[in-house]
């Protein structure tokens, strides 16, 4: 179904003038078809079939007046339209643990911000990082411990994070520089944000995430805003979903409307056993990038369906830079409360 929907995804519509002008036209011909006199005609001598190639403007013509004769509005392709936006449908696919997270968001406690309070998430993470010391290339997983205080409102300026380093863990094939080991330990408050340039359509704050719809078709055109179709943009819709879970937080209905639509995004598998940041055993949803050698993956409980954390890993060793299989980046969240305020910070 995915497929048939792409198939004419090229072709622009016409706008709504030149719909008429053409359905003008064509009711106009049936019209003048249907003033002429029939004419007695003798009976032509019956001929064996014949084999004809396909001639598309005359086919979509009959076809076209038969269906304005039954009603149907026809649009033809002509001249230089202008583009308009495209309209992503929502596919009948579905991804069953997203499925059943969806049918989980129901049924999970909701938590209810108010104005001037504060989401606060506790999540742990690791990332690559790559530097240089001494004219020496450096590699190896950076772990953290987090707590998180975001406004509820959006304002990021306001938002406070305290971190703390855990011992890191090696890249394939790279040792652990000293200085990684030295962090260990190293925790302070900090204000977080700045000026977000991110386009409206990629917020993830709780005032922003309310407001989105709780139908899962819309929800999917959301997912879409601004992308094209193809491979690129599903990965791109599916980094979008990433960015509605990751530290961010979201009304039930909603949040199911976000898992049935993401399961509908084309490429979309079941991964199966998976671990997240904090050592918890789950089932994954993933998607991988084509030409990246990566898989990005969506971690929830094999109970309760409960969202736990994401991961990227390599699915291939050549354009991954690493072993198949190796986990480049993991997180897991493991709270999320509301508090009035967020600790000072000097």
């Amino acid at each position: 179904m995915t497929e048939l929907e792409r198939f004419r995804s090229d072709v622009p519509e016409l706008g709504m003038a030149d719909v008429r002008a053409e359905e003008r036209r064509l009711l106009s011909v049936l019209q003048d078809t249907a003033r002429r006199p029939e004419r007695p005609t003798a009976r032509a001598p019956r001929r064996a079939p014949r084999r004809h190639r396909l001639r598309i403007g005359l086919a979509g013509a009959g076809l076209a007046a038969a269906a304005v004769a039954a009603g149907a509005v026809v649009v033809t392709t002509g001249g230089d339209p202008e583009p308009s936006p495209i309209v992503h449908t929502m596919p009948v696919a579905s991804v069953q643990v997203l499925e059943r997270a969806a049918d989980n968001a129901a049924r999970t406690q909701e938590l209810h911000p108010k104005p001037g309070q504060f989401l606060v998430f506790e999540s742990r993470s690791m990332n690559p990082v790559e530097g240089s010391t001494g004219g020496h290339e450096e590699r190896y997983l950076e772990r953290t411990k987090s707590k998180t205080w975001l406004p509820v409102e959006g304002h990021s300026t306001r938002g406070v994070a305290q971190v703390e380093v855990l011992a890191p863990k090696p890249y394939p094939g790279w040792p652990i520089p000293p200085e990684a080991r030295r962090k260990v330990g190293w925790s302070a408050p900090e204000r977080i944000g700045g000026v977000d340039n991110r386009a409206e359509h990629l917020r993830n704050d709780y005032a922003y995430l309310s407001r989105l719809p709780a139908d899962p078709a819309k929800m999917y055109q959301h997912l879409y805003t601004g992308l094209g179709t193809g491979p690129q943009a599903d990965v791109v819709a599916w980094q979008n979903v990433g960015n509605m879970l990751s530290d961010a937080y979201m009304p039930a209905a909603q949040r199911a409307a976000l898992f049935r639509a993401a399961g509908a995004i084309h490429g979309v598998t079941t991964v199966g056993h998976a671990v997240d940041a904090a050592g918890r055993t789950g089932v994954a949803v993933a998607l991988t990038t084509p030409d990246s050698g990566i898989r990005d993956e969506y971690i929830f409980d094999e109970d309760t369906y409960q969202y736990l954390g994401q991961r990227v890993v390599v699915t291939n060793a050549a354009q991954g830079g690493a072993p198949v299989g190796t986990v480049l980046t993991n997180s897991a969240q493991l709270k999320v409360s509301v508090a009035d305020r967020a600790p000072a910070v000097d």
